[in-house]
């Protein structure tokens, strides 16, 4: 019998043992079970669970199971690749299971529907396997130690998991608190070599990078190691700073590269590790190649993971100079020279200043939220919080929650600590709700009232909060219409309708050339300019998805450039966009095109040649009129 067979039999024959000890007198014999076992059953007994226990727990309920998986989506967005790989490598043994901080589960694959049969019935999406509810078992006891845990055949606290083994490995956030688990289960004992902790352990490692890279979007994240080989491994160090050079929060093999305590580094300036200052960190993050410092440890080569291209008044910041105030937006220039768009915007900005709301109207696409945004940095509240919601984006089971946030305990699988409502974190700001012509009629009664009443209560929680916030709310839809057909309360219509703006679909737009340059400097791209041909093509098409189509097209053609190349032309488009973009500048035949022609002709007449009188009373743009005068006489 090899070496690790026979230290197999001789773990399982103390389970037995123990489990024998506990049946009969109801206590874990001494000294029989490994330390952390011996530990995991005597917790397990504290906590009331029955080793013959056949209760699975009830599952989550719909609502509640998406918003588990909505609160978790970053944990779970940065391990499905990692569970996806050990899945092809060890599904058709076992199960890979991913869990949060309670350790409920997230994700699942493998053989789940097999081993349902052989006393697992209770793997399930939205089931809790703490060891306070499930006993000894390595998602929970992992959790409870901090640790990666080996749990082998009888030496789970329920009798009916006897047959399998487990390997957990905790996740932990950049600021090593425990974010979550990695599972590796199957029937039969542990001992062969893909039941090392060491496949988990890398799988853990890349999801945590991937967690740390995602909690920083807007500061540099740099990767490090003393050997150049194990950049972008498992085995390297990352470090988040702030674009002054403050650390912000370290990976556990940064600690180990430097040699000092997440605690010792958090906080601290990159110069005192890296011999380098954030200024000169970031100039040489720019520059994009792999590079080596010298420092006291010894030389480390870094690359970074992400390096603001961005960075307005860093060097006053640094040497801890006040910071300018950021300029503000000049609505004018968003009204792009149309003075009756001006005119509403300056209202609006004056009746939000005045707590009045807001109405944007206008179809998708016309840059609703850019609006919002400018306004409320051009009012009193400009350096407060801006939270935008979408009402027509989240769940139907989820906006309530979102709204108003709810408590620890609120339900089943609530994450832990609760959750602050987007109503609660715009207090003192602006609250920015998109297309809230889809809110949920249930809903519309809770929100009419908090903003008759101005106090939201969580869920879970009696008591309620005061807020302050101004209001911004946006739609694609007809309101009245819906108001009409009982889609939208009456009485949340008119809360809402304070000061009523509509934004001009881009085919209305006086200033579509001055857009397109505006977009172009937006994409870093202020010298580069369009040929008369393609200028042309753009400007007479009818744009159905407004601003944000044309932003998408400006990205593809000037992916498609050469490099040096500085103006765009017809043949930078895919042919697929060429022919969209085509399609309705073709000029209009037979009575359609006459009749238009000589509704065109009887307002310019009528109004002695005055395009822009004419365009009014046809009930276009001066820009559209001039388009139709184009098309029409070719």
């Amino acid at each position: 019998m090899s070496l690790i067979k026979t230290i197999n039999a001789e773990l399982q024959s103390e389970a037995r043992l123990a489990r024998e000890t506990l049946h009969g007198e109801g206590e874990v014999p001494d000294g029989v079970l490994r330390a952390e076992i011996d530990a995991s059953w005597r917790r397990s007994l504290s906590h009331g669970v029955h080793f013959n226990s056949k209760h699975e727990l009830a599952l989550e309920s719909t609502a509640s199971l998406e918003l588990l998986l909505a609160s978790n989506r970053l944990l779970i967005d940065a391990a499905t690749p990692e569970i996806d790989y050990l899945a092809a490598q060890q599904g058709k043994e076992g199960l890979i299971i991913l869990a949060n901080a309670d350790a409920t589960i997230l994700a699942l694959e493998g053989r789940a529907d097999d081993l349902k049969g052989s006393g697992l019935q209770d793997i399930a999406l939205g089931a809790c396997w703490s060891e306070a509810a499930r006993g000894t078992n390595a998602l929970g006891t992992a959790l409870v130690d901090a640790r990666p845990t080996l749990i082998d055949c009888g030496e789970h606290f329920l009798d009916r998991l006897s047959p399998f083994s487990c390997t957990s490995v905790p996740i932990h956030s950049p600021h090593g608190e425990l974010l979550g688990v990695l599972d590796l289960t199957r029937e039969g004992p542990l001992g062969r070599v893909q039941d090392s902790t060491a496949l988990l352990c890398m799988a853990v490692t890349q999801i945590e990078s991937r967690v740390f890279n995602a909690t920083y979007p807007d500061q540099i994240v740099l990767a490090f190691h003393s050997r150049r080989q194990y950049l972008e491994s498992a085995w390297q160090g990352l470090l988040a700073l702030d674009l002054t050079g403050k650390i912000l929060a370290v990976s556990a093999h940064a600690c180990q590269l430097l040699g000092v305590p997440r605690a010792g580094l958090v906080g601290r300036r990159c110069e005192e590790f890296l011999g380098i200052d954030g200024l000169q960190l970031l100039a040489r993050l720019r520059q994009g190649s792999i590079g080596s410092l010298q420092t006291a440890k010894g030389e480390f080569f870094y690359k970074a993971l992400r390096a603001p291209q961005r960075s307005p008044n860093v060097a006053s910041v640094a040497r801890g100079a006040p910071k300018a105030a950021p300029a503000q937006p000049n609505l004018e220039a968003l009204a792009g020279g149309n003075s009756r768009y001006a005119r509403a915007l300056r209202m609006a900005r004056q009746g939000l200043a005045n707590e009045l709301p807001v109405l944007l109207l206008g179809e998708t696409g016309t840059g609703k939220e850019v609006i919002a945004r400018a306004l409320h940095r051009a009012g009193v509240r400009g350096d407060k919080p801006f939270i935008a919601v979408n009402c027509g984006a989240i769940p139907e089971g989820l906006i309530e929650s979102e709204l108003f946030g709810y408590r620890e305990g609120a339900f089943t699988g609530s994450r832990r600590g609760g959750m602050i409502g987007r109503l609660q974190q715009a207090h003192g700001g602006t609250l920015f709700l998109d297309e809230i012509g889809d809110m949920p009629l249930a809903l519309q009664a809770r929100l009419l009232r908090v903003l008759q009443d101005r106090k939201v209560a969580p869920l879970g929680a009696g008591e309620e909060q005061d807020i302050d916030v101004a209001l911004i709310c946006a739609t694609h839809r007809d309101l009245k219409r819906q108001v009409e057909e009982k889609q939208f309360r009456e009485d949340l219509f008119y809360r809402v309708n304070g000061i009523s703006v509509m934004l001009p679909a881009l085919r209305e737009r006086d200033d579509f050339d001055a857009l397109v340059s505006s977009l172009l400097g937006k994409l870093g791209n202020v010298t580069v300019k369009l040929s008369s041909d393609l200028q042309s093509l753009l400007a007479g098409y009818h744009w159905p998805g407004n601003i944000r189509q044309l932003e998408m097209v400006l990205r593809t053609v000037l992916a498609m450039r050469d490099e040096g190349e500085s103006e765009l032309g017809l043949e930078h488009l895919p042919d697929s966009m060429l022919d969209d973009l085509s399609a309705c500048d073709r000029p209009q035949t037979g009575r359609i095109r006459e009749n238009e022609l000589e509704l065109i002709r009887n307002s310019l007449d009528s109004h002695q040649g005055n395009v822009s009188a004419a365009a009014d009373a046809l009930g276009i743009s001066r820009a559209t009129l001039y388009r139709k005068l184009k098309q029409l006489r070719s």
